[in-house]
């Protein structure tokens, strides 16, 4: 653990040094009208969000840029470097970077998409293994402190196969693919798009959607800085009601959804399209509901769900310490719902 953190620490600089002033200064004062997202190459209504400039639209005055990110595990990295704002990022890195010895001062504003068939864990033909319990001795790719691995652990564990028994590698979802091609790995637990590359030679052994339905579930996350919701709420305000706007298109105009996802994915609008079914998206009215972030007067069962997630990776030795409920009720954004998403 000590050192996972100096390794974080040396590049949490790194990106500060990166960014220059803006992200030694945090980049969120009140007078400095920029935004700065991380966003992740997945079908998601964040993608529409970019796609369409819907938050330029929104906010003519701020200057927003995006930074393509590959993991969640990156993505905490660079909020301890103070060198993003808002990020789209899946609730078991959130649940690592809500707990010590990370304790990062973000907080939860919305819920991007539920894991369903969108993420699973394939085998690869010719390696033998035709359920979990068959990875025993096998080599298997998954990025680290990403949803993905925290599914793995959950599906190794509900199989009784200990993580001891198994070789697990930390890869991105484009070197997991380049990996699976020359035959290094055995079986590898991704998402769309570099999941459907894997399903043309694998296997699928279990899905999120599965795991979900076994108590184990993940979702993909909208995280604000605390610093920037302070000085910026009505930036933050802005930035929830498109991303309303985005589940609005997906649900309502799937054609539309399709092609802009298909453009930033590089994929035809069919395959887009397909990629997105395997998603379960809320309707913005669900997101304040007490299944999910809750409202002011009540925070949702989210908390909860993290705080799970938390006690998961505390299991496995992945983290220090579980927060507590209350604390993590303090890192859920909820002010001003429902009513903000309207």
């Amino acid at each position: 653990m000590k050192k996972l953190l100096s390794v974080l620490a040396v590049a949490a600089l790194l990106a500060t040094a990166a960014c220059g002033d803006g992200a030694a200064g945090g980049g969120s004062g009140a007078a400095d009208k920029s935004i700065r997202i991380a966003y992740q190459a997945f079908p998601s209504g964040d993608l529409i969000v970019k796609n369409q400039g819907l938050l330029e639209k929104a906010l003519p005055d701020y200057k927003i840029t995006w930074t393509k990110f590959d993991s969640g595990a990156s993505i905490n990295t660079a909020f301890l470097g103070r060198s993003i704002d808002i990020a789209a990022i899946g609730s078991s890195p959130v649940a690592r970077g809500l707990s010590a010895p990370l304790n990062i001062p973000y907080q939860v504003a919305f819920v991007l998409d539920v894991a369903g068939d969108n993420e699973a864990l394939v085998a690869r033909n010719g390696s033998g293994v035709t359920d979990v319990a068959g990875l025993r001795g096998k080599k298997i790719g998954t990025p680290f402190a990403s949803t993905a691995h925290y599914s793995l652990l959950a599906a190794l564990s509900q199989a009784g196969v200990k993580e001891t028994e198994v070789t697990i590698v930390d890869l991105e979802p484009q070197d997991i693919f380049a990996a699976w091609t020359r035959g290094d790995l055995d079986a590898a637990y991704s998402w769309l798009p570099s999941l459907d590359e894997l399903k043309k030679n694998g296997k699928v052994l279990i899905s999120s959607k599965q795991l979900a339905t076994a108590g184990k579930p993940t979702l993909d996350l909208g995280v604000v800085s605390t610093s920037f919701i302070q000085a910026h709420p009505e930036a933050v305000d802005a930035w929830r009601k498109v991303e309303a706007q985005a589940l609005d298109i997906i649900a309502n105009d799937p054609a539309a959804a399709a092609k802009a996802v298909g453009q930033e994915l590089n994929l035809s609008p069919v395959d887009a399209q397909r990629q997105l079914s395997q998603g379960v998206f809320l309707k913005p009215a669900d997101l304040a509901s007490d299944e999910w972030l809750g409202t002011e007067a009540k925070v949702g069962k989210l908390a909860g769900n993290l705080v799970s997630a938390s006690e998961f990776l505390k299991s496995q030795q992945k983290i220090d310490a579980v927060p507590d409920l209350a604390t993590v009720q303090k890192s859920i954004y909820v002010k001003g719902l429902p009513d903000v998403l309207g």
